[in-house]
């Protein structure tokens, strides 16, 4: 049994009991959220992302202990595992390496050499190998049969025997290998013909950098040229000769003629098997590194994304502005629910200014609207000029951002929830929604979708899928749900629920009416206890009978609490209501074998403040009168809002329809290695102009201090 707890504990930087704890939860069915939260005493209190750390570990080490068995049995079959052998299998932990070991003894396909073999070379292929033969021609004839007609072809069946054994060669991978990670270089070329399609892809028609010095970013870019057919796309090492002399120092050691064949096998050897094998396995490597790297900034952005600054429970005119259709507008009610709808036509060709803005003067009064949201697309700073011209009382008026906006309007999840409605009532719809909550509204839309990343179309979909489902499933239980008002789709990433359960809870709750207790989630179909377990603690019941019900306390500590109170005589309620109560709570007397002080202390804070929200409050903002690109000039100063980051700098909205790039090396007069550090998505920031490009539509910026 190969045990593969010491090494995580070591990658991780924690206790292997921390890792066994936490696997055992894992393998019970405990989801992430649940155990970063309410099982800290078992984990010693890991975050969500070392626990998912763990989880990768674990799945990546054991495919590799089943690969290790396979090969251990293959071997062993062949009679060829020895005590040595045999260890160095299983003290290997890097892939690569092992399959190096394995090479020698894999079941080979009808290869070059082993039809050579099949012919009866093999003692030829030695005899060169073996170098102290002076006098070869003597022995060439007896070779020569009816399947190898000539001495070449006798020859170069050996020869094939030989590139394929320094193939095997742990020495000449690891020699060849050491040499692509100091000086590979990736090399693009244009495609035949294809220097017209593939203008966007000019900077790369004639190529060449170290590849250990290429960004993800740019990495990706050249590969997504490649796979579009624009770019001819090779991985090489800065000096071939070089290679090919180190490979011939291993296995070349006479000049004479056996030499010369044993050198004409390490350049086969080197080109038609080793380099290519090599090429693939940097390729991989680097594109896996690349995807990583954009994943990672791809969450980052969705994270901020999902946990912006709520609204809140307000009543929302929704805007989605058009010049040729006009604007779609909705009025919603403080829980998102459509009360109104219209359409409007302000701006060129219809240029009816005076019946949209008496339109929507009515619907404000009407609807007692608090708040309009506007689309930040095409005609989104001509609406939001005569929204505020109007000095409308009272209202709030808000750019957000309409990024997948129409994917959520034509989806499958809008045509349910509003199937009387036509794509542009429900682009308004999901306008609106987002300012009020916009994780319960974003959670709808495919976050490829959403404008926050870059090359989220070129990286490994598998992958990609993996971190943001995880990424949304964090943040939605991060904020918690509010179970009578929440659709399928928020619910369906609360720890342990999924889709059935989701959209059972709400027939449940169309059916018998709003919650009234966590309880009574029992009575959903299909909420065994163990999903019961890991989704009570994120869901909330603001009006429920027991006040522990909206806040993120578990039911199983409900009796701590009630204890709690009763100690010092007073009620749940009370105490969570009067400080003074909480502070004579002495913790230390409620410590147990499962209930800890880091479980204790997070009970005191969210009685303190139940059901809080993590996100920041919304502030106002408001752009520059600026509406073009053509209407800015270097060195002016302007309000903007981060909308997307990259690991190459940020791009800024400072409402002129293009968005701005600070670059890296604007972003600070301090170096800045991470843009993740100095700048967060929906940021409000000042920044400069410092060149305006209208030829290819393109900003430069500068983040003021």
């Amino acid at each position: 049994m190969i045990d593969t707890t010491q090494l995580i504990a070591e990658n991780v930087g924690v206790s292997e009991r921390q890792v066994t704890n936490t696997l055992k939860l894992l393998d019970d069915g405990a989801t992430i959220p649940f155990i970063s939260r309410y099982r800290k005493e078992q984990t010693g209190g890991l975050d969500e992302v070392k626990i998912e750390t763990i989880k990768e570990l674990a799945e990546k080490y054991g495919e590799m202990v089943k690969r290790k068995k396979t090969i251990l049995a293959t071997i062993e079959e062949q009679g060829a595992l020895t005590p040595e052998l045999e260890k160095r299998i299983i003290d290997s932990w890097v892939p690569h390496e092992l399959e190096d070991i394995y090479m020698p003894y894999k079941p080979k396909r009808k290869t070059r050499a082993e039809v050579a073999r099949m012919r009866g070379l093999e003692p030829l292929a030695d005899l060169l190998m073996a170098q102290r033969e002076r006098n070869l021609d003597a022995h060439l004839p007896q070779y020569i049969n009816g399947e190898v007609k000539t001495v070449e072809e006798a020859l170069q069946g050996a020869r094939d025997i030989i590139a394929e054994r320094i193939n095997e060669d742990e020495r000449a991978r690891l020699q060849l290998r050491n040499r692509f990670s100091h000086n590979a270089l990736i090399v693009s070329r244009v495609g035949r013909g294809k220097e017209k399609e593939g203008q966007n892809y000019r900077d790369y028609f004639d190529y060449s950098e170290p590849l250990k010095k290429c960004p993800g970013y740019r990495l990706l870019a050249i590969r997504r040229g490649e796979s579009e057919g624009y770019l001819k796309v090779s991985i090489v090492p800065a000096d071939e000769l070089a290679c090919i002399e180190g490979l011939s120092r291993l296995y070349v050691r006479t000049n004479d003629a056996c030499g010369k064949q044993v050198q004409e096998a390490v350049v086969d050897a080197y080109r038609r098997l080793l380099r290519p094998a090599i090429e693939h396995e940097f390729a991989t490597n680097s594109k896996l590194k690349a995807d990583e790297e954009a994943i990672r900034i791809f969450t980052s952005n969705l994270r901020q994304l999902l946990l912006a600054s709520p609204l809140g429970e307000k009543r929302v005119m929704g805007i989605d502005p058009g010049y040729r259709t006009g604007c779609k507008v909705v009025c919603l009610d403080s829980l998102g629910g459509l009360i109104g709808h219209c359409a409007v036509f302000p701006h060129p060709p219809k240029n009816a200014r005076y019946e949209a803005v008496t339109t929507i003067q009515n619907l404000v009064r009407k609807h007692n609207i608090e708040a309009i949201a506007i689309g930040n697309g095409t005609a989104g700073r001509e609406t939001e000029e005569m929204i505020r011209s109007l000095n409308l009382p009272g209202v709030e008026i808000y750019m957000v951002n309409e990024d997948g906006a129409s994917v959520y309007s034509a989806s499958r999840a809008a045509r349910d929830e509003f199937p009387d409605f036509d794509v542009t009532v429900r682009g308004a719809i999901s306008i609106g929604r987002r300012l009020i909550d916009p994780l319960a509204e974003l959670v709808k839309i495919d976050p490829k979708s959403i404008g926050v990343g870059q090359y989220q179309h070129d990286v490994d979909p598998a992958l990609l899928k993996q971190s943001l489902d995880l990424t949304v499933e964090s943040c939605v239980n991060a904020v918690g749900v509010n179970v009578n008002t929440a659709g399928k789709h928020l619910l369906t990433y609360v720890s342990g629920l999924g889709p059935v359960l989701a959209q059972n809870i709400v027939d449940y709750r169309t059916k018998n009416g709003p919650f009234t207790s966590r309880k009574e989630l029992l009575k959903v179909p299909r909420m065994g206890a163990k999903a019961y377990e890991q989704s009570a603690g994120f869901l909330r019941i603001p009006s429920g009978k027991n006040p522990l019900d909206n806040s993120a306390v578990h039911p199983e500590s409900y009796s701590l609490v009630e204890r709690m109170a009763k100690d010092i005589r007073c009620t749940v309620a009370q105490l969570i209501a009067r400080p003074e109560q909480r502070q004579r709570i002495k913790l230390e007397r409620y410590v147990s074998e499962n209930v800890g002080m880091l479980t204790l202390n997070d009970i005191m804070a969210e009685l303190e403040k139940p059901g809080r929200d993590p996100r920041e409050p919304l502030k106002p903002f408001r752009f520059a009168q600026m509406h073009e690109l053509e209407d800015l000039r270097p060195n002016m100063i302007l309000p903007g809002i981060v909308t997307n980051i990259t690991n190459f700098g940020c791009f800024v909205d400072v409402g002129v329809h293009e968005d701005g790039l600070v670059h890296v090396s604007q972003m600070s007069d301090k170096f800045v290695s991470d843009p993740t550090s100095v700048v967060k998505l929906n940021q409000q920031v000042t920044v400069r102009v410092l060149d305006v490009d209208l030829e290819r539509r393109r900003l430069s910026l500068k983040i003021e201090a």
